[in-house]
């Protein structure tokens, strides 16, 4: 029995050796076959500053969008008028005829904070009924805010609120814009509060939309939706290049084509109303069409460019320099003219009783006549 109890010993005792010598020397000869499961993890979040991620540029704008909410007041009929001079009948339902005069009606949009002394940019259409405007900031603050000027012609209108230190959005340098730019609109889309969304420069110098009298706009496929109107649209920098006015929809809601007033031209129509309360714009009183191939052929012109005038006001500056009906206005102050809106926005960029150089085509031939800028008159407002 002892010899059998040793011999077992001694057996183990090698078998174990046995496994000692070959998990130190040949240890994949006892691996099952499956291999470990390998995850990639980061020590660190760094999603803010990974490449793809544009949490920077957000916030570094959004401190400067804001939230406006205005209300008016509108007049409906009562069914009860007719009772309104009974002593008795107003004596019951007086305070119920006075609220049934005049319902408030409230809507939202939003704007951008331009000057850290409380100016701020929005779209004119947000603001052009309201009785009560308010403001709501990033921080969480509310204030009421009050029109400065507005410009319907450019859709834009200036807002002061009465508070010190704000933050203050950055503006791009508007040349360096290009068509496939990353861009983010902020804005407040359906109220459901502040949004960030991402898309691409579509196309820039988009006119002939029939939205604004002066058109310039940037197009993006960036989300934007009702509420968003009057918001930022910046780059990937987190810098304001422009300001997100309109959408083209069937239903409503956005279908990837949206249109940004640049923000060099917003700064402009800002500047001025901040210094004057009203925006000044050149004008020469001249009606013009785009040339089309059949009047460039007609015109004897080598390609369908300028914009043929197609009638001159009385007594303006174009009708006191010579122009006529007929001539084509190809170039002003040597910047060229492609279209009848472009020729509006180069005009309109000149200073009243400035001189320019127009050059036009006459009788097949290119001449340069000298002329001296009106101020564009105010359109007459239609009475009701």
């Amino acid at each position: 029995m002892q010899r059998i109890w040793l011999i077992f010993a001694q057996s183990v005792t090698a078998c174990l050796g046995l496994l000692f010598v070959l998990r130190l020397f040949y240890p994949h000869l006892l691996t099952t076959g499956q291999e470990p499961i390998v995850i990639n993890q980061v020590e660190s979040s760094t999603a803010a500053n990974s490449k793809g991620s544009y949490s920077n540029a957000v916030k570094k704008a959004m401190p400067a969008v804001v939230n406006i909410f205005t209300s008016s007041k509108i007049d409906t009929p009562s069914p009860n008028e007719q009772y309104k001079d009974d002593p008795l009948f107003r004596h019951f339902f007086g305070d119920q005829l006075e609220d049934e005069d005049s319902q408030p009606e409230n809507s939202l949009g939003s704007g951008v904070i331009v000057s850290a002394q409380g100016l701020i940019l929005t779209n004119d259409h947000v603001v052009a009924s309201a009785d009560e405007i308010e403001v709501a900031l990033a921080d969480g603050r509310k204030l009421s805010a009050k029109v400065v000027g507005t410009d319907p012609d450019t859709d834009l209108a200036v807002l002061k609120v009465e508070a010190e230190k704000l933050p203050a959005i950055t503006f791009a340098a508007s040349e360096k814009l290009n068509v496939g730019d990353v861009v983010l609109a902020i804005g407040n889309p359906f109220g459901v509060g502040q949004t960030v969304t991402q898309g691409i420069v579509s196309a820039l110098g988009r006119n002939h939309l029939g939205i604004n009298t002066y058109e310039n706009f940037i197009q993006t496929d960036a989300s934007i939706n009702p509420g968003n109107s009057g918001g930022a649209l910046i780059d990937a920098e987190g810098n304001l290049v422009g300001i997100n006015s309109a959408i083209y929809s069937r239903s409503g809601g956005s279908m990837g084509i949206g249109f940004a007033i640049p923000a060099s031209l917003a700064k402009q129509v800002m500047e001025q109303i901040a210094m004057h309360g009203s925006v000044t714009r050149g004008w020469i009183g001249i009606e013009a069409q785009d040339i089309t191939p059949e009047l460039a052929e007609s015109f004897k012109l080598n390609q369908a460019r300028g914009s043929l005038i197609a009638g001159i006001l009385r007594d303006s500056p174009a009708d006191m320099a010579g122009l006529k009906a007929g001539d084509v206005l190809l170039a002003i102050n040597d910047k060229e003219v492609n279209d009848s809106s472009g020729m509006l926005n180069l005009i309109a960029a000149l200073k009243p009783n400035e001189k320019a150089v127009l050059k036009i085509a006459r009788n097949e031939k290119e001449i340069k006549v000298n002329i001296t800028v009106g101020k564009r008159p105010k359109p007459a407002v239609a009475r009701k």
